[in-house]
């Protein structure tokens, strides 16, 4: 008997599947038969995605912050260039 390998999913498809359980508009039996799933493996898939929700969230005001402050030093760097710039072209007018 030959081995088949482990298939593997990409993660748009996993969340694709536990998106259409956690709708419950058909049952874990429905799409396991769908998608060619063990209803063990959507189950599993689905406590991953509750439990991690809040992580969801969490990244953005992150990801967020750490643009803004990215932002806010590049803008301060450009006002202490153009001080400099300035405070020479005065001393080139006297």
């Amino acid at each position: 008997m030959a081995r088949r390998s482990r298939r593997k999913f990409s993660a748009e498809f996993k969340a694709k599947v536990v998106i259409e359980a956690l709708k419950e508009r058909s049952t874990i039996e429905q799409l396991a038969r769908k998608y060619e799933l063990h209803p063990t493996q959507i189950n599993t898939w689905k406590k991953e995605a509750v439990s991690n929700m809040s992580a969801v969230f969490q990244t953005n005001k992150t990801d967020e912050r750490i643009n803004d402050e990215k932002q806010t030093e590049k803008l301060y760097a450009q006002i202490g260039q153009l001080k400099v710039e300035n405070d020479w072209l005065k001393k080139k007018l006297l």
